[in-house]
Protein backbone atom coordinates (compact mmCIF):
# COMPACT_ATOMS: atom_id res chain seq x y z
CA UNK A 1 0.00 0.00 0.00
CA UNK A 2 1.57 3.31 -1.36
CA UNK A 3 -1.07 5.97 -0.21
CA UNK A 4 -5.21 6.37 0.24
CA UNK A 5 -7.38 9.56 0.33
CA UNK A 6 -10.50 10.17 1.14
CA UNK A 7 -12.40 11.34 -1.36
CA UNK A 8 -16.19 13.08 -1.36
CA UNK A 9 -18.64 10.67 -3.27
CA UNK A 10 -19.88 12.91 -5.29
CA UNK A 11 -16.77 13.44 -7.65
CA UNK A 12 -15.18 11.58 -10.06
CA UNK A 13 -13.38 8.32 -9.18
CA UNK A 14 -10.09 9.83 -10.64
CA UNK A 15 -10.71 13.12 -8.57
CA UNK A 16 -7.42 14.53 -7.34
CA UNK A 17 -5.21 11.63 -8.66
CA UNK A 18 -2.53 14.18 -9.35
CA UNK A 19 -2.28 14.41 -5.39
CA UNK A 20 -2.40 10.43 -5.16
CA UNK A 21 0.10 9.94 -7.54
CA UNK A 22 3.00 12.78 -7.36
CA UNK A 23 4.45 11.51 -3.98
CA UNK A 24 4.39 8.18 -4.86
CA UNK A 25 6.18 8.46 -8.15
CA UNK A 26 8.32 11.29 -6.09
CA UNK A 27 9.40 8.35 -3.88
CA UNK A 28 11.13 5.96 -6.58
CA UNK A 29 12.23 8.86 -8.71
CA UNK A 30 16.14 8.28 -7.98
CA UNK A 31 15.85 4.10 -8.51
CA UNK A 32 17.25 2.89 -11.50
CA UNK A 33 14.10 0.63 -11.89
CA UNK A 34 11.72 -0.03 -14.40
CA UNK A 35 8.56 2.08 -13.77
CA UNK A 36 4.91 1.05 -14.84
CA UNK A 37 1.13 2.37 -14.35
CA UNK A 38 -1.58 0.61 -14.49
CA UNK A 39 -5.27 2.38 -14.95
CA UNK A 40 -8.99 1.64 -14.87
CA UNK A 41 -11.06 4.03 -17.39
CA UNK A 42 -11.18 6.80 -14.99
CA UNK A 43 -7.30 7.50 -15.43
CA UNK A 44 -7.96 7.88 -19.11
CA UNK A 45 -7.12 11.20 -18.69
CA UNK A 46 -5.09 12.89 -21.18
CA UNK A 47 -3.40 15.31 -18.05
CA UNK A 48 -2.62 11.30 -16.69
CA UNK A 49 -1.17 10.18 -19.60
CA UNK A 50 1.42 13.81 -20.49
CA UNK A 51 2.19 13.23 -16.43
CA UNK A 52 3.66 9.80 -17.16
CA UNK A 53 4.80 10.52 -20.28
CA UNK A 54 7.45 13.12 -18.57
CA UNK A 55 7.86 10.97 -15.93
CA UNK A 56 9.23 8.30 -18.03
CA UNK A 57 6.54 5.82 -17.20
CA UNK A 58 5.31 2.93 -18.90
CA UNK A 59 1.43 2.68 -18.50
CA UNK A 60 -1.47 0.74 -19.72
CA UNK A 61 -5.02 2.57 -19.09
CA UNK A 62 -8.20 1.20 -19.74
CA UNK A 63 -10.21 3.47 -22.63
CA UNK A 64 -13.97 3.99 -22.80
CA UNK A 65 -14.97 2.86 -26.04
CA UNK A 66 -16.96 5.07 -28.61
CA UNK A 67 -17.78 4.18 -31.88
CA UNK A 68 -14.82 5.29 -33.50
CA UNK A 69 -12.69 2.97 -31.44
CA UNK A 70 -15.25 0.41 -32.66
CA UNK A 71 -14.41 1.31 -36.29
CA UNK A 72 -11.15 0.02 -35.62
CA UNK A 73 -12.00 -3.39 -34.70
CA UNK A 74 -15.09 -4.18 -36.44
CA UNK A 75 -13.21 -6.63 -39.05
CA UNK A 76 -12.69 -8.57 -35.94
CA UNK A 77 -16.25 -9.05 -33.88
CA UNK A 78 -17.59 -11.28 -36.40
CA UNK A 79 -17.82 -14.73 -34.80
CA UNK A 80 -15.34 -17.88 -35.80
CA UNK A 81 -16.78 -20.51 -38.20
CA UNK A 82 -18.16 -23.69 -36.41
CA UNK A 83 -18.81 -24.55 -33.22
CA UNK A 84 -17.37 -22.31 -30.57
CA UNK A 85 -14.35 -23.94 -28.30
CA UNK A 86 -15.73 -23.48 -24.53
CA UNK A 87 -12.79 -21.59 -24.02
CA UNK A 88 -12.79 -17.73 -25.06
CA UNK A 89 -11.40 -16.92 -28.29
CA UNK A 90 -8.93 -13.79 -28.17
CA UNK A 91 -8.21 -11.05 -30.89
CA UNK A 92 -6.33 -8.28 -30.61
CA UNK A 93 -5.67 -5.14 -32.50
CA UNK A 94 -2.99 -2.48 -32.79
CA UNK A 95 -3.73 0.81 -34.35
CA UNK A 96 -2.63 4.82 -33.74
CA UNK A 97 -5.51 7.17 -32.10
CA UNK A 98 -6.00 10.63 -31.21
CA UNK A 99 -9.23 12.01 -29.60
CA UNK A 100 -10.24 15.72 -29.97
CA UNK A 101 -8.80 16.46 -26.33
CA UNK A 102 -5.17 14.44 -26.36
CA UNK A 103 -2.40 16.68 -27.59
CA UNK A 104 -1.11 13.66 -29.65
CA UNK A 105 -1.60 10.67 -30.94
CA UNK A 106 -1.36 7.65 -29.41
CA UNK A 107 -0.83 3.72 -29.60
CA UNK A 108 -4.37 2.08 -28.52
CA UNK A 109 -4.99 -1.91 -27.96
CA UNK A 110 -8.20 -3.37 -28.75
CA UNK A 111 -8.85 -6.79 -27.31
CA UNK A 112 -12.04 -8.92 -28.72
CA UNK A 113 -13.73 -12.06 -26.43
CA UNK A 114 -15.90 -14.81 -27.66
CA UNK A 115 -17.08 -16.47 -24.54
CA UNK A 116 -19.31 -19.63 -24.81
CA UNK A 117 -22.70 -18.98 -25.15
CA UNK A 118 -22.75 -15.45 -25.58
CA UNK A 119 -23.91 -13.69 -28.16
CA UNK A 120 -21.96 -10.83 -28.82
CA UNK A 121 -18.25 -10.46 -28.33
CA UNK A 122 -16.74 -8.16 -25.17
CA UNK A 123 -14.62 -5.58 -26.58
CA UNK A 124 -12.11 -3.46 -24.33
CA UNK A 125 -9.51 -0.76 -25.46
CA UNK A 126 -6.14 0.28 -23.87
CA UNK A 127 -4.26 3.51 -24.25
CA UNK A 128 -0.47 2.04 -23.74
CA UNK A 129 2.60 4.15 -24.95
CA UNK A 130 4.58 0.12 -24.47
CA UNK A 131 6.15 -1.15 -27.05
CA UNK A 132 5.58 -4.43 -26.41
CA UNK A 133 3.13 -6.92 -28.37
CA UNK A 134 -0.82 -6.54 -28.36
CA UNK A 135 -1.16 -9.64 -26.16
CA UNK A 136 1.31 -9.07 -23.83
CA UNK A 137 0.17 -5.29 -23.24
CA UNK A 138 -3.43 -6.92 -22.10
CA UNK A 139 -1.79 -9.08 -20.08
CA UNK A 140 0.24 -6.62 -18.13
CA UNK A 141 -2.70 -4.21 -18.05
CA UNK A 142 -5.43 -7.54 -16.86
CA UNK A 143 -2.45 -7.81 -13.71
CA UNK A 144 -4.11 -4.77 -12.42
CA UNK A 145 -6.92 -7.00 -11.17
CA UNK A 146 -4.13 -8.25 -8.24
CA UNK A 147 -4.78 -4.83 -7.00
CA UNK A 148 -8.08 -4.93 -7.05
CA UNK A 149 -7.95 -8.65 -4.83
CA UNK A 150 -5.49 -6.37 -2.03
CA UNK A 151 -7.89 -4.08 -1.88
CA UNK A 152 -10.83 -6.21 -0.99
CA UNK A 153 -9.05 -7.98 1.06
CA UNK A 154 -7.94 -4.79 2.86
CA UNK A 155 -11.76 -4.12 3.33
CA UNK A 156 -12.93 -7.55 4.72
CA UNK A 157 -9.46 -7.93 6.95
CA UNK A 158 -9.48 -4.51 8.87
CA UNK A 159 -12.55 -3.23 7.90
CA UNK A 160 -11.44 0.13 6.59
CA UNK A 161 -14.38 1.41 4.72
CA UNK A 162 -15.87 1.52 7.89
CA UNK A 163 -16.36 5.40 8.19
CA UNK A 164 -18.95 6.37 10.47
CA UNK A 165 -17.67 9.38 11.87
CA UNK A 166 -19.63 12.60 11.15
CA UNK A 167 -16.48 15.00 10.22
CA UNK A 168 -14.89 14.14 7.08
CA UNK A 169 -11.29 14.62 8.61
CA UNK A 170 -11.92 12.53 10.70
CA UNK A 171 -13.26 9.80 8.58
CA UNK A 172 -9.69 10.37 6.40
CA UNK A 173 -7.82 9.79 9.72
CA UNK A 174 -9.79 6.88 10.82
CA UNK A 175 -8.50 5.83 6.98
CA UNK A 176 -5.42 6.07 7.52
CA UNK A 177 -5.24 3.85 10.83
CA UNK A 178 -6.76 1.45 8.82
CA UNK A 179 -4.60 1.83 5.84
CA UNK A 180 -1.31 1.63 8.71
CA UNK A 181 -3.23 -1.54 10.35
CA UNK A 182 -3.23 -3.46 6.54
CA UNK A 183 0.08 -2.52 6.30
CA UNK A 184 1.42 -3.94 9.44
CA UNK A 185 -0.23 -7.01 8.92
CA UNK A 186 0.69 -7.41 5.32
CA UNK A 187 4.28 -6.89 6.93
CA UNK A 188 3.96 -9.83 9.31
CA UNK A 189 2.93 -11.97 6.62
CA UNK A 190 5.42 -11.00 4.25
CA UNK A 191 8.34 -11.26 6.45
CA UNK A 192 7.86 -13.23 9.68
CA UNK A 193 5.76 -16.30 8.55
CA UNK A 194 7.01 -19.11 7.41
CA UNK A 195 7.28 -20.47 3.85
CA UNK A 196 4.33 -23.27 4.41
CA UNK A 197 2.03 -20.08 5.70
CA UNK A 198 2.79 -16.96 3.63
CA UNK A 199 -0.24 -18.13 1.74
CA UNK A 200 -2.33 -16.87 4.63
CA UNK A 201 -4.69 -13.67 3.67
CA UNK A 202 -5.13 -10.99 6.32
CA UNK A 203 -8.16 -12.69 7.69
CA UNK A 204 -6.86 -15.93 8.33
CA UNK A 205 -3.77 -14.29 9.71
CA UNK A 206 -5.91 -12.22 12.20
CA UNK A 207 -8.53 -14.81 13.24
CA UNK A 208 -5.70 -17.45 14.16
CA UNK A 209 -2.79 -15.65 15.00
CA UNK A 210 -4.23 -12.42 16.44
CA UNK A 211 -7.38 -12.21 17.40
CA UNK A 212 -7.41 -15.05 19.35
CA UNK A 213 -7.73 -16.21 23.44
CA UNK A 214 -5.55 -17.41 25.92
CA UNK A 215 -5.54 -17.65 29.04
CA UNK A 216 -3.15 -16.32 31.70
CA UNK A 217 -1.34 -18.09 34.48
CA UNK A 218 0.52 -16.17 36.85
CA UNK A 219 3.49 -17.11 39.17
CA UNK A 220 5.70 -15.46 41.10
CA UNK A 221 8.91 -15.42 38.59
CA UNK A 222 6.78 -15.43 35.51
CA UNK A 223 4.09 -15.52 33.14
CA UNK A 224 2.60 -18.35 31.51
CA UNK A 225 0.46 -17.60 28.00
CA UNK A 226 -1.96 -20.79 27.61
CA UNK A 227 -2.79 -20.99 23.87
CA UNK A 228 -4.88 -23.67 22.36
CA UNK A 229 -3.02 -25.25 19.40
CA UNK A 230 -6.36 -25.92 17.22
CA UNK A 231 -5.08 -22.64 15.22
CA UNK A 232 -1.74 -22.68 14.77
CA UNK A 233 0.38 -25.14 16.44
CA UNK A 234 2.84 -24.61 18.97
CA UNK A 235 5.90 -25.01 16.42
CA UNK A 236 4.41 -22.57 13.66
CA UNK A 237 3.99 -19.98 16.66
CA UNK A 238 7.51 -20.38 17.80
CA UNK A 239 8.60 -20.00 14.50
CA UNK A 240 7.25 -17.04 13.88
CA UNK A 241 8.39 -15.56 17.30
CA UNK A 242 11.51 -16.49 16.23
CA UNK A 243 11.27 -14.42 12.88
CA UNK A 244 10.29 -11.34 14.42
CA UNK A 245 12.55 -11.01 17.20
CA UNK A 246 15.44 -11.39 14.53
CA UNK A 247 14.42 -7.84 13.89
CA UNK A 248 15.37 -6.86 16.80
CA UNK A 249 18.38 -4.05 16.67
CA UNK A 250 21.48 -5.40 18.55
CA UNK A 251 21.80 -4.12 21.69
CA UNK A 252 24.68 -1.65 21.99
CA UNK A 253 27.64 -2.15 23.90
CA UNK A 254 29.16 0.02 26.08
CA UNK A 255 32.35 2.08 25.77
CA UNK A 256 35.04 1.49 29.01
CA UNK A 257 35.10 4.68 30.56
Amino acid sequence: MERAILRNGNVHSADGWRSVMEPVIERYSDDDIAKFFRGDAAFAQPEVYCYLESESYGYAILLPANDVLYKYVEHLVKRPVGQPPKKPVMRYCSFVYRAQSWDRPRRVIGKIEFHHGELFPRINFVVTNLSWSSKRVVRFYNKRGTAEQWIKEGKHAVNWTRLSCHDFTDNQVRLQLFVLAYSLGNFLRRLALPANVKHWTLTTLRDKLIKIGAKVVRHARYVTFQLAEVAVPGDLFRMILDRIGRFRSAPLALESG
